[in-house]
Formats: C-alpha cells, sequence, structure tokens
C-alpha cells in the first residue's frame, strides 16, 4: 500500500511536468486527484491496520544496496503504530493544501502542485523508512520544496527572508544529525533501524550521537530557543505553506524523538530527560506569554504552536505510556486544529489584507458562518472537552505528574494561558461595534467553509473515540 502511494506521487509528478503550464486547471485537477487517491489508500491501511491484518509492512530493496557495492544493509520501509497516523494526517492535509490554494496560486501553477507534491512523497518516505540514512536524506530534501513554496508563493515583501531563516536553521541544525548517523554506521557497520535497534551503543557514545540528533530535532519541532525560525517562515508563506509547517512539518522532529529517543539512546534519553523536561516547561510559559502579547493574528497561532509542541516533548520523555500514546494525539490533534485556524486567518486576510488584530471588530454580525467555524477551532485550541485536544493534554499532564508534582504547574498554566490568549483573539475579532473596516464584509463561500468544516469534525470525532489514532500501540522501553 505504501509502496502504491509512493508510485502514484511520483507518476503524478512526472505527468504534471509533461503538461503543458499554462494548463492551470488540469494541472490542479490532476493533483488533487491524486492526493484523494492516496488519502483513500491511507485509510485502507489504517482498516487493514486495525483489523490486525496488518501490523507492519516491509519494502526491502537489497538490490539498490548492492549496485552502490556498500554495506549499509537492507533498505527497508515499514508501517507501526507510530507511523501510520502520521501518514494518514499527511495525506489528509495534502488535498486540503491544493484545495485552500485553488484561486490563491495564480502564477507557477505547475511549479506549486508539483512543489506540493514533493513534499508530499518525501513524508511519506520519511514516515515509513526503516534505514536512517534514507530518513536523514528526505528530512533534509523537504526543506528545498518548502524554502520555495515559502520564497516564491509567500504573502509579503519579506517572505525571501522568511525563507532563508526556515532553510538555514533548520539545514545546520540537521547537520549534527548526520555526524551522529555517521558514528553509528562507523560503530555498527549497518543503518537499518532494526538491526541498530538490536545492538547496543555504548553509554559514552550514546550521550554524543543523542546530542547531534536533539539538536536536529529541537529546530524541527521547534523548542524554545530554536524556534526563531517559525514565526517568520508562518507569516510568510501562504496559507498552504502554513497548513504544511503546523500540520506535518513541525510533526518531524516529535516523530524523530519517537521512533529514536528510547529505542536506540535509552541511556542518553533518560540522562538528559531530567533538563529537556526542564526546558520544555520553561519554554511552555515562554511561549504562552509571548503567544499574548502579538498583534499578528498569524503570529499568535505560530507562537501557540511553539507551546503546544513544548507539551509534546514533555510527553516524549516522560518515559511513560500514556505520554507517549498522548505526544501522537496532541501532534494530531495540533495538525488539524493549528491548520484550521491558519485557514480561516488566511479568509480574513484575502478580504482585508491585514493581519492585525486591533482592525477587526463585530465580525460575528456580518460573517456569521465564519465566526461559527473560527470559534469551534478556538475550543480545539484550548482543549475543549470533546475535542481530540483534550484528551492529549489532559494525558500529558497525566504523565508529568507520574514523575512530579511540580512538574504539572507548567503545563496547567500553559493550557490556562492557552485559554487567555486564544479567547481574547475571539474576543476581539467576533465582537464589539463593526468598524467601516469590516462592516461590509463577505462572509465564507462553501468552498471556504467545507476545509475547516472537515477538520473540526475529525478533531471532534477523535474526541469522542480517541482509540481510533492507536488503540493497538505498543512501545519498547516503557516502564
Amino acid at each position: 500500500m505504501i509502496i502504491s502511494i509512493i508510485v502514484i506521487t511520483i507518476l503524478t509528478i512526472i505527468l504534471i511536468m509533461l503538461l503543458n503550464k499554462n494548463k492551470h486547471f488540469l494541472i490542479k485537477k490532476i493533483g488533487l486527484t491524486s492526493s484523494f487517491i492516496n488519502l483513500w489508500l491511507s485509510i485502507i491501511l489504517w482498516i487493514l491496520n486495525e483489523s490486525k491484518y496488518l501490523i507492519q509492512f516491509t519494502f526491502n530493496s537489497q538490490w539498490m544496496v548492492e549496485s552502490l557495492h556498500v554495506s549499509w544493509g537492507p533498505i527497508n520501509f515499514g508501517v507501526d503504530e507510530i507511523s501510520l497516523p502520521f501518514i494518514i494526517l499527511t495525506n489528509l492535509l495534502i488535498p486540503i493544501c491544493i484545495l485552500i490554494s485553488w484561486n490563491n496560486v495564480n502564477f507557477l501553477v505547475k511549479e506549486f502542485i508539483i512543489a506540493i507534491l514533493s513534499i508530499q512523497l518525501l513524508l511519506i518516505i520519511v514516515f515509513t523508512s526503516l534505514n536512517i540514512l534514507i530518513f536523514y536524506i528526505a528530512f533534509e530534501s523537504i526543506l528545498i520544496p518548502m524554502f520555495l513554496i515559502i520564497g516564491i508563493w509567500g504573502s509579503r515583501k519579506e517572505k525571501e527572508r522568511a525563507a532563508y531563516y526556515f532553510f538555514f536553521y533548520t539545514l545546520v541544525g540537521s547537520l549534527f544529525m548526520l555526524l551522529g548517523i555517521f558514528i553509528l554506521y562507523n560503530l555498527h557497520g549497518s543503518l537499518d533501524y532494526q538491526t541498530l535497534f538490536m545492538k547496543k551503543t555504548p553509554e559514552s557514545i550514546q550521550i554524543w550521537i543523542f546530542l547531534g540528533f536533539f539538536l536536529s530535532l529541537a529546530v524541527k519541532i521547534p523548542k524554545i530557543p530554536f524556534h526563531i525560525w517559525l514565526p517568520q517562515a508562518h507569516v510568510e508563506a501562504p496559507v498552504a505553506g502554513s497548513v504544511l509547517l503546523a500540520g506535518v512539518l513541525l510533526k518531524l522532529g516529535g516523530y524523530g524523538f519517537l521512533r529514536f529517543s528510547w529505542t536506540l539512546f535509552p541511556y542518553a534519553s533518560q540522562f538528559f530527560s531530567p533538563i529537556i523536561i526542564t526546558l520544555s516547561a520553561i519554554g511552555i510559559i515562554y511561549a504562552s506569554l509571548t503567544t499574548c502579547r502579538q498583534t499578528d493574528a498569524k503570529k499568535l497561532v505560530a507562537y501557540s504552536s511553539v507551546a503546544h509542541m513544548g507539551l509534546v516533548i514533555i510527553a516524549i520523555f516522560s518515559k511513560t505510556y500514556e505520554g507517549l500514546v498522548a505526544s501522537i494525539i496532541l501532534m494530531v490533534a495540533h495538525g488539524f486544529v493549528s491548520s484550521g485556524l491558519f485557514i480561516v486567518v488566511t479568509n480574513l486576510y484575502d478580504r482585508f489584507h491585514t493581519r492585525i488584530i486591533k482592525y477587526y471588530k463585530g465580525i460575528v454580525y456580518t460573517m456569521p458562518i465564519f465566526t461559527t467555524a473560527f470559534f469551534l477551532l478556538i475550543l480545539g485550541n484550548i482543549a475543549f472537552p470533546v475535542f481530540i485536544n483534550f484528551i492529549g493534554e489532559f494525558m500529558s499532564t497525566l504523565s508529568i505528574a507520574q514523575l512530579t508534582w511540580v512538574g504539572i504547574i507548567p503545563p496547567l498554566l500553559g493550557m490556562f494561558l492557552a485559554g487567555v490568549y486564544s479567547l481574547l483573539l475571539f474576543n476581539k475579532i467576533s465582537f464589539g461595534q463593526p468598524s467601516h473596516f469590516t462592516l461590509f464584509s463577505r462572509d465564507l463561500t462553501r468552498r471556504e467553509f467545507q476545509t475547516p468544516l472537515l477538520l473540526i469534525t475529525l478533531t471532534i470525532i477523535l474526541g469522542i473515540k480517541p482509540l481510533l489514532i492507536n488503540a493497538n500501540f505498543t512501545y519498547p522501553f516503557i516502564q
């Protein structure tokens, strides 16, 4: 199934490359059709996994290794309970990105669709690769199409600067991971994840390799103080770029921690977990307070992502079953809610060409459909019960409480501040006497309303039945 998704995406990219660049509608239609096919294939993969007919799918391309005359071990691709939610999340957000950009992207459409599908292809490889070098190559290659999306189709004059921020921060951070991969290969003679999992890396070496992986993944998630690139990239990116950044690309760091920390570097993860949890707790409070003082609506949503990802890190390094499950639930929930918030904020920008909050007032009178969708997404962002965010944040707090009761104070304070800045944003935009600036505004169209409605519906369904995400979750080294 995974190979089918990869092949379909590659063939679609080749087909679009062969088409005339002026056939915009046909190019968008082909890209959208391909993304929907991949979505249905990933849903079938999830159904098979839920039915216990498929626990792990592996594709072995040993011929590639032999043709290169190297001894890296087999290049395998696998799907398990950790990667499957992220595969579905990726294949869900890609068609949404194409739909929300249908009328917004009017130049270089062919190149834009190719960039979107390239990100999809690379993300699938990242989430399924069991060879850590292939993982790293795909992990880094995502920078290229995302750099182009921000730099070319960005909305304002500073888009080039934001693109370079994103590129150099993530590239420099990832070089440390590459050094760690070289050390692992030199030590064990293999880059196959399953082989490395069975071997024991000396504790003194584990610490240094873990630091290399940590620096790379901390930039991706992003973790304070490695977050400087995120607000710039979000503000300048087009709506599809913001959705991909918030919905999937920020999850690469969390996925990397889940995949590698406790499996390949158990001693180093245990050694550094107190300081990582402490820094994440400080980061939650700092990011939440910084979010409260934002005047740009899109930047406010971006900084709230930093705070929520800090809670994900705490959950992962709590080394408890609740924490590991909660980290996956939180990342999926954040992918839905944060993407929806970026979409509705962009809808406002498309009408009024500003994201400064103080210019908006009384939107509820002129845009009731928009206000309803916005309010439901705000409830999800503050982890209101019935939304899947509530399950994730509750389990994350429970996981840190098993280590120390003092540790629950920063997450609880972060939840309180999330309510403060989220409700203040909604109150300032929605209520009050409408100004002349918003008096004659146009409500959401059917197409504009469908995408946030889908994300809201999925968030509520998963909130009612969270076991749909990972009912059979197992993970090694759980205490």
